[in-house]
């Protein structure tokens, strides 16, 4: 009898704890489901973009590196500023400007072998500070020079067809300057000079730099007929935005910077005027206002537009490098070649 009593307490126990069991199942929640497997052509597709790391923030203008793909259609390489990331990046990109001169602001973990430095650097021979220790260090060059493995240039674009005419934009004024006031009058460099003489026998209207932004910019520039493209450095191939600005927004550049020459490497040699095409400001200033009266010789300066665009490039600070940056990028998704610089300011004072 009292064996037959403990069977039965015991098939009720297990009775009750197969119950607890099946109603912790059912309440709990459901598995997740497992993420589809990566199949070998998608892993590659990922593995195939370099890796870019980006040392510095240059000045520390930050911007979203997927501007890169927005902006310039550049989607070649995965960009990071995550510094962890170092022993796993293919390029490090490092801008001149803030490496310290002990060097101790730079990587100083062992250099995998994979991997290439950057030397990104937008300033002439005249205003780049000489730090020593960098010889060596890099692989790549980043500037505007034409000669360098990565040049940053806005360069025209070919038309796939040349239909449809150039439209010249509304002309208000003559001739106009984008420039900071306080330097008209402080500064003493030669577009500041050529300035002062030149407004001696015609006008300018100036417009400062700081409330002219975005669309402005470009809507500013193209109700003007001829804009001053002085450059701040007088140097090979030293040929910035200050150039592509009228180009894209339909005005005539009046060009101090580098020699003549050197401007018809990378644009139509009607598409400008320079101003070492004439003996002194008087000399520019008494053509400007003959063509003003000679719609038809100044509009052969757009002939150039039958066959190619100018692109607008980004005026927000935020983006003062990004076009740099982002063809980096593309740079190093096309080319693999490693190499070292022996002496990064001889080159850049050839």
């Amino acid at each position: 009898m009292a064996t037959g009593l403990n069977v039965l307490r015991g098939i009720i126990f297990l009775a009750g704890i197969v119950a607890l069991v099946l109603m912790y199942w059912r309440s709990s929640p459901s598995p997740k489901c497992r993420p589809p497997p990566i199949h070998s052509d998608q892993l590659s597709a990922k593995t195939d973009k370099p890796l870019m790391l980006l040392w510095f923030w240059p000045e520390n203008k930050r911007f979203d590196f997927k501007d890169c793909k927005t902006l310039f259609q550049i989607d070649d390489c995965t960009l990071t500023d995550d510094r962890s990331l170092y022993s796993k990046a293919h390029n490090v990109l490092v801008f001149h400007t803030a490496i310290q001169d002990d060097l101790s602001n730079l990587p100083t973990s062992p250099r995998p072998k994979f991997q290439r430095w950057i030397w990104f650097n937008n300033g002439t021979h005249k205003n780049t500070s000489r730090i020593e220790g960098v010889q060596g260090l890099f692989n790549l060059t980043l500037s505007y020079r034409k000669d360098a493995d990565i040049q940053v240039r806005w360069q025209l674009t070919q038309k796939k067809n040349s239909d449809g005419d150039f439209v010249l934009p509304k002309k208000e004024r003559l001739l106009c300057w984008i420039v900071d006031d306080e330097d008209l009058v402080t500064k003493s460099g030669e577009r500041y000079s050529y300035y002062r003489e030149l407004i001696k026998h015609i006008k300018v209207d100036v417009f400062h730099s700081s409330s002219v932004k975005g669309d402005n910019y470009f809507r500013t520039i193209s109700s003007c007929k001829f804009y001053l493209s002085f450059e701040s450095s007088i140097n090979r191939d030293y040929i910035t935005e200050t150039f592509n600005g009228p180009l894209a927004a339909g005005t005539v550049p009046i060009v101090l910077g580098p020699p003549r020459k050197n401007y018809e490497d990378y644009v139509h040699s009607a598409s400008f005027i320079h101003v070492n095409d004439f003996p002194d400001a008087l000399a520019l200033a008494q053509f400007l206002q003959k063509l003003d009266k000679d719609n038809e010789a100044y509009m052969r300066y757009f002939n150039w537009r039958q066959f190619f665009t100018a692109r607008r490039h980004p005026t927000d600070e935020k983006h003062r490098f990004a076009h740099a940056i982002c063809q980096a990028c593309l740079h190093v998704s096309i080319y693999r070649n490693y190499r070292a610089v022996p002496d990064l300011y001889m080159w850049l004072s050839l």
